[in-house]
């Protein structure tokens, strides 16, 4: 089954990459007759970060021997919602003049609203794993998601430039150290 799961979860997830990397070549391209924002190219950063390592983790669902209707849509649920948080990024064509500051604080209410909903979807994946003893929750993981729902949170009803510089600089430092911290926990205090 897992198969049969990872490649659908692959196409989903690889399409939000692909948007992402899309983008971000596009925006290298165009960078002499665009309005770039640091934060923008923060964030686009961030989102690819976050998505490689929620489609990493779903290698764990391999181990799952008896595959559930409820389970199959919500993890493909899950990939949908990365999908449509990756998509907020970039609009599909832009044209010389874009002004990606004044797109990305407009759209913010959508950018946020999808990372909230991710973040919200992997808690319960996350559950899921560690009950079906796939893998264990580290320690750390309701830290990691309390500052990540918090900075969902801020960037949801902020506008300030300033406030969204600080936010997308702490989920990169929150996400990379949890990444890095993590296997040296593993390695240092093992089972």
């Amino acid at each position: 089954m897992f198969d049969y799961f990872g490649i659908l979860i692959s196409i989903i997830i690889g399409l939000a990459l692909t948007h992402a990397l899309r983008g971000l070549v596009r925006l290298i391209q165009m960078r002499h007759v665009v309005r770039l924002y640091w934060v923008h190219i923060v964030w686009t950063l961030n989102v690819l970060h976050f998505s490689l390592a929620i489609w990493f983790g779903m290698f764990w669902w391999r181990n799952l021997h008896e595959w559930t209707s409820d389970l199959f849509y919500f993890l493909a649920a899950y990939a949908t919602v990365i999908f449509m948080w990756a998509s907020m990024l970039y609009p599909a064509e832009y044209a010389e003049g874009f002004d990606f500051k004044e797109y990305f604080l407009s759209n913010r209410r959508w950018f946020f609203g999808f990372q909230m909903a991710v973040c919200l979807m992997d808690i319960p994946e996350t559950i899921l794993k560690s009950a079906a003893h796939l893998r264990e929750m580290p320690y750390q993981y309701p830290l990691l998601i309390a500052v990540l729902l918090t900075v969902s949170m801020v960037g949801l009803f902020s506008r300030r430039p300033r406030v969204h510089g600080v936010l997308c600089v702490a989920w990169a430092l929150t996400t990379f150290g949890y990444m890095v911290f993590i296997p040296l926990v593993s390695r240092i205090a093992p089972h």
